[in-house]
C-alpha cells in the first residue's frame, strides 16, 4: 500500500487553496481601486495649492491676479489681452498639465471669488465631474466648506 505523505494533494485541498487565494486577491483589488480614487483625490488638492502659489508669485510681479478671462492659461503663457502683465515671468509659472485636475478636466478659477472675495476662488469638480456633493466625489477647493 502506498503511503498517505507520498500521494500528494487531493482535489479538494487544491480548491480550498484556489478558493483562499482568490477571496485574498479580491480583497486586495478592492483596496487598491478604493485608494487609487482617493489618491487623485490628494493629488487634486496638491494641486490647487500650487496653483494658489503660482497666482499669488503672478501677483507679486504683476501687481494684480490674472482676470477670469485670462484664466489659468495666464500662469503657463503671457496673457496678450488687457490687463497686460508688468513683469511677467519669461518661464511662465506653471506647466501647461498643471492646470489640468487629475480626471483630465481644467481647474476652475473665478475672480473675485464667491468664498474668497478679495482674491479667487480655485476648484477641480472632483471625479464625478459635478460641483457640490458630500460623498467622496465632491469638489475639491482652496476654501474651507462651511460647517453642516
Amino acid at each position: 500500500m502506498a503511503d498517505r505523505k507520498t500521494q500528494g494533494f487531493t482535489l479538494i485541498e487544491i480548491l480550498i487553496v484556489v478558493g483562499i487565494i482568490g477571496l485574498l486577491a479580491s480583497v486586495l483589488v478592492t483596496n487598491l481601486i478604493g485608494r487609487a480614487g482617493q489618491a487623485k483625490v490628494d493629488l487634486a488638492s496638491t494641486q490647487i495649492r500650487q496653483l494658489e502659489q503660482a497666482l499669488e508669485m503672478y501677483k507679486l510681479d504683476n501687481g494684480r491676479y490674472p482676470t477670469e478671462e485670462q484664466g489659468l492659461a495666464a500662469l503657463v503663457r503671457e496673457p496678450s489681452g488687457e490687463p497686460v502683465p508688468r513683469r511677467y515671468n519669461p518661464g511662465g509659472y506653471v506647466k501647461r498639465d498643471s492646470i489640468t485636475d487629475p480626471w483630465g478636466m481644467r481647474y476652475e478659477y473665478k475672480k473675485p471669488g464667491t468664498h474668497n472675495p478679495h482674491s479667487f476662488d480655485l476648484f477641480s469638480v472632483g471625479p464625478d465631474g459635478n460641483e457640490g456633493g458630500t460623498d467622496g466625489a465632491s469638489t475639491i477647493t482652496n476654501w474651507d466648506e462651511e460647517p453642516l
